[in-house]
């Protein structure tokens, strides 16, 4: 068993076969499910894991606990993927407390009807004493779920950050640590994102309300341990949290049928690099993970969405990408619009609909209309597009 801190063991698990994360993410790399057990004069085991890996999660926890009975069930967040064995605890050791927020607690009976178990609901501001170790509670409600708890262990340092500060990768493939991981922020972003990116002021009102100071280690319930410079990643989650820009550039979103609006989204895309863009990122939507291209466009400042008309409304895949930023809470960006229709264009008037229910969007430029392919006389209106969202 790996150690973290003084008294504290990593029991969590890796599934490298799992292909789609939520029924919905690709995750390439696999997936961790993190979970820990403080072995003090009070035993606490902090989360489970997901069912596919219960076997496992299970084994690991008997031979960490070298013959002690826990006296605790810690639990941040009743997703499934981390709570899918409280129930075999609780019957192995049914005199165990499981701890956890009020709506938690009602949640199990809900996963688990029937389970009858020792419940210790915790608040905000309530501690948890183990001996040498103290758990500090905060309440995180909507990061991701109203359950939520994070809770900071005031001995070490540790703070057990539930979903926040996850991402996607088994450790196995990405690091145990975090200086270990190659590139955190970018499976980080795609996974801050389209899990908790609707939630930002949450997410800040949680970061406002942790002792930051007195953190020496995060501890989340997906991807590694962070423990070394972490100001880069409490940077990184005050920027996406407010909804901030990351990078300078513009990301080009497009969905091309038969191949003239790719064209038209190639050609403006080298408009905007020759007119001195620092960094320019083109996407075709109907090929790339759509979550993907969701992190790119909260990562950038500037979206450009080329897209064709399609049953007089949107292209399916573009209209797709557009209601994940709704869902996703996107705002605080500047938009400009390319639509592309051989009879009646329709793109344009469905995307600043879209656009227009979304919070602090600013649609620069004019439409620009292409018929069927890219003309000549095209090109003036585009270099005024690139203009205006360069501006």
């Amino acid at each position: 068993m790996t150690q973290i801190a003084k008294d504290i063991l990593y029991i969590g698990v890796d599934d490298t076969s799992l292909d789609l994360f939520e029924s919905q993410y690709v995750v390439p790399e696999g997936m961790a499910y993190n979970s820990y057990l403080i072995m003090d004069e009070r035993v606490a085991i902090m989360d489970t894991s997901d069912r596919r890996k219960g076997e496992e999660w299970l084994h690991k926890l008997e031979v960490a606990l070298e013959g002690r009975k826990p006296d605790y069930m810690v639990v941040h967040h009743m997703e499934p993927d981390h709570s899918s064995h409280i129930a075999a605890v609780v019957e192995k050791y049914p005199h165990i407390q499981v701890v956890g927020s009020a709506m938690a607690l009602k949640f199990l009976g809900q996963f688990a009807p029937g389970l009858k178990f020792n419940a210790r609901p915790v608040k905000e501001g309530d501690i948890l004493e183990l001996g040498q170790h103290s758990l500090s509670f905060f309440a995180a409600p909507m990061v991701h779920w109203p359950e939520v708890m994070v809770s900071l262990d005031t001995a070490t340092g540790v703070l057990f950050s539930a979903d926040a500060f996850g991402k996607f990768g088994a450790l196995s493939k990405c690091g145990f640590f975090g200086e270990e991981d190659k590139d955190w922020a970018c499976e980080g972003r795609r996974y801050y994102f389209n899990i908790c990116g609707k939630y930002g002021p949450q997410v800040s009102a949680l970061l406002k309300k942790i002792p930051l100071d007195q953190v020496k280690t995060i501890a989340p319930l997906h991807g590694p341990i962070l423990r070394k410079d972490l100001g880069y990643y409490l940077n990184l989650y005050s920027t996406w949290s407010s909804y901030g820009i990351e990078s300078e550039g513009v990301f080009v979103a497009y969905a091309s049928i038969h191949g003239g609006t790719e064209a038209v989204a190639l050609k403006f895309a080298d408009m905007l690099k020759a007119k001195g863009c620092p960094k320019v990122v083109v996407t075709d939507l109907c090929r790339t993970d759509r979550a993907e291209a969701v992190e790119d466009a909260f990562r950038y400042g500037k979206l450009v969405v080329a897209a064709c008309s399609y049953d007089a409304g949107l292209f399916t895949p573009a209209h797709d990408f557009l209601h994940s930023l709704q869902a996703k809470g996107y705002q605080k960006r500047s938009v400009a619009l390319i639509e592309n229709g051989s009879w009646a264009p329709s793109a344009g008037r469905v995307m600043k609909e879209m656009f227009g229910a979304m919070k602090d969007i600013t649609l620069v430029g004019d439409l620009v209309t292409i018929r069927s392919r890219m003309k000549e006389e095209d090109i003036p209106a585009l270099e005024a597009l690139a203009d205006a969202i360069l501006a």
